[in-house]
């Protein structure tokens, strides 16, 4: 249900550009949903064509400092969990958590 909710909600965004025959939607490896289920409910839902990719994450650790990709513990249906990949630590999310409409063709 989660997934056809996020992409009802896409579809929403894309309306507002007009009829738009390609979107390049971007996922983040934090998002909580994955790339293949995503484009299979957004291709259930439209006719558009989409280029579903996802994009990897960058986190600052609160505690050591340090600055990269996210350490991924878990993969859960509708959440991700993750910490620093150095010390364990809490994160703040710089990116890779949303989704993006990259681009759109008409």
């Amino acid at each position: 249900m989660h997934d056809a909710v996020i992409a009802q909600s896409i579809l929403r965004d894309l309306e507002k550009e007009g009829k738009v025959k390609k979107a390049y939607i971007e996922v983040g490896e934090l998002f909580g949903i994955e790339p293949e289920h995503l484009l299979e409910h957004l291709n259930e839902v439209s006719k558009i064509k989409f280029e579903v990719k996802q994009s990897l994450s960058v986190v600052e650790c609160e505690d050591c400092g340090f600055r990269g990709r996210a350490n991924i513990i878990e993969r859960l249906h509708d959440m991700v969990l993750y910490d620093c990949p150095s010390c364990s630590g809490q994160v703040s999310v710089i990116s890779g958590d949303k989704i993006i409409i990259r681009k759109v063709e008409k």
